[in-house]
Order: structure tokens, then sequence, then C-alpha cells
């Protein structure tokens, strides 16, 4: 069945192998899962391959993981929602806080489920997503925070790419250190965790300038697609082709490259500029833009064009008489793509062992 998300299962598992011994030094490393939305096949394989620390954006990924393996480590990545306190406490046993309303929630549920929820408290550095401003009067929110009953504040942590495009560097994480030390000195308290980042923090491992104190990293992508995230610079020794995916032909043609008539705007309201190059044999494949957007995807034939998507059809410019209607043709993916294939439920997500 296509169109289909292939999945290989043995090249993720030697870079969840690869990681681990770089950053063995590291307390915790986190699994990051949403990009293919917990696969529970997917997370069959991590678990058996001794995978104990898994962390989403989506309380239902971490449900999943949760029910079917109680004894993993899960953390809840996005600020709770006040609507979803009482899943996070049940399902997530920590989670990145950055608002004092949202914690007396968590800290609510977490007495009715007879519970301690560990948070870690976001610093903002820069890249002006979650977080309290690093110069904000941090020592008194976690004053605040210490008044809980239940909920225990196990360190704090930063975010920076995802927005605002901010590169981590060694400055801003011994910013991070810093804020640290002084919340500890200052409230005589132990916080034990620094978490460091995401994917887009590997490179200052790579270039000797991850600071000896930041012991908590959370990463997705660079496991699943062996590029660490600030740079997009492929890691040597890690698989980058572990999530390929195959649609197949429902129409094949050749046609005027230009568009015949009067032009306004396609169906997704923009102005396209088209090329003129005459007559070509164009391919149409049975997905679109309501599975993937076609920037997020790239032939793996080098003689195949990217044209254009509608919302169900992607549009090739191919060789002529090399294919036939009801070939396939693979394509390697972004981090975007896989995203949007693995949320896309008429993908078929199949798995490779």
């Amino acid at each position: 069945m296509y169109p289909r998300l292939n999945i290989n299962i043995k090249h993720l598992l030697a870079n969840v192998d690869f990681m681990y011994q770089e950053f063995d030094y590291l307390d915790e490393l986190y699994v990051v899962t949403k990009a293919y939305c917990a696969n529970i096949d997917i997370i069959d394989e991590l678990y058996h391959h001794n995978v104990r620390y898994f962390a989403d954006s989506r309380i239902a990924n971490i449900k999943k993981i949760k029910e079917k393996y109680p004894d993993t480590h899960t953390l809840h990545l996005r600020l709770p929602m006040h609507s979803e306190v009482d899943e996070i406490v049940k399902y997530a046993n920590r989670s990145l806080n950055s608002e004092l309303s949202t914690i007396k929630l968590l800290n609510d549920a977490a007495i009715k489920q007879n519970k301690t929820h560990e948070i870690i408290l976001m610093i903002d550095v820069g890249d002006l997503r979650e977080g309290i401003m690093y110069d904000s009067d941090y020592i008194s929110f976690c004053q605040k925070i210490l008044e809980f009953s239940n909920i225990k504040l196990v360190g704090i942590g930063t975010n920076v790419t995802c927005y605002g495009s901010v590169i981590p560097t060694k400055e801003t994480l011994n910013l991070l250190i810093d804020i640290k030390k002084d919340i500890e000195n200052t409230l005589n308290i132990e916080l034990p965790i620094i978490s460091g980042g995401n994917s887009s923090s590997v490179y200052l491992h790579f270039e000797n300038e991850m600071p000896a104190e930041i012991n908590n990293l959370r990463c997705g992508d660079i496991f699943i697609t062996g590029t660490e995230a600030a740079y997009l610079k492929q890691i040597k020794g890690m698989y980058y082709d572990i999530f390929q995916l195959e649609a197949e032909i429902i129409e094949l043609k050749n046609k005027p490259s230009y568009p015949i008539g009067k032009l306004g705007v396609n169906a997704f309201g923009e102005t396209v500029e088209y090329e003129d190059v005459g007559i070509h044999t164009r391919a149409i494949l049975a997905i679109g833009r309501q599975d993937v957007h076609f920037d997020n995807i790239q032939p793996l034939e080098k003689d195949i064009k990217v044209l254009g998507s509608s919302s169900d059809h992607l549009i090739l410019e191919v060789p002529s008489n090399k294919y036939q209607v009801g070939d396939t043709i693979k394509f390697s993916l972004s981090y975007g793509g896989i995203l949007s294939l693995s949320t896309s439920e008429y993908v078929k997500k199949n798995i490779i062992k």
C-alpha cells in the first residue's frame, strides 16, 4: 500500500548506539519521539534496545509509551496546558515549565494522585520561545515553586534554535550554569539537572565546547537524520537514510511545462512562477500537501525534478520512457517531512528491520 514511509530500524538503533557512546558523560539523554508520533512499533524497538528516557510534546504520545512501558522515564516537552495537567502528572514523570499558575495546577493534580511531579524550570537565553528571561528575578520565581508540596524542582533548562534560530554556544550554556549556581547558593538547595537544549547543542560536543556541567539533553532529529540542528551538518558515523517516502505514479504523460490560459493563484492562494521548457514527461504521484510539503522531500534519483503539489497530487518531471504507471518513486526527507508524513493517517508506516 502506498504512499508509505519506510523506516530502517537497524540504522535508527545504530544511531542510538552512536549517540549513547558519544554522550556517555550525560546523566540523562532523552530520545524525543514526536517526529514519528511515538509510533509504538518504533518505541518497542527502542525499549528493547535499552532506551528508557523518552520525551515528547504531546501527552497522547507519552501516554502510549507509559501505558505499555511503565518503567520508562517520560518528559513532557511543551509547556503544559491547564486543561491537561491531570494527564501530565499521570503519565509524565517530569515536565518543562515557566508559568506559576500552571505549576500550581500541576501541584493540585499531584496531590489528588498522591504523586510528586518533577519540573525543570525553563530559562530563555534569547531564542524567545519558552522560559523566564535569563535576566529576570529567577530567585523569587524559584522560591514560589518551592512552596508547592508535591512539586519537585529538579533543575533548569533552556531551548534554542527552534523558534528564534539562536545557535547555542558555550557562552549561553555557561550563563545557564551561572544561574543554576546562583539559585543553589541563594536558596540553599540542590538542582541536579542542567538541560542544555536539543539536537542543536550537539555540535558543541564535537567541537569540544560542551560545558562539563551540562548533564541533560533532549534530542530527537539527530537520532533520525544523523544531522545536528545548529548548522545542519551530517555527523560522520551516523545514518541519515532512516526515513524514506515511497509514493506511486498514477499518471504519466507528455505535457507542456507551462500552464495554458489566464493564470491566477493556486488552491493555497499562492502565485506560482512556471518555467517554460517545452513538452516534457510529467508524473503525478498519489500524495500531496495534506501529507507533506514538497519542499521537504527530495527524489533519490537525480534525474527527477519536483515541480509542485496540490492537496492530493505531487507533480514531477521525470525522464521519458523510464517509468510506468504503478511504479513507485522514493524520496529522502527533511525533519519537517518526517514529522508531517508520520502525522498523516493516509501514509502507511513500513517498519524495515
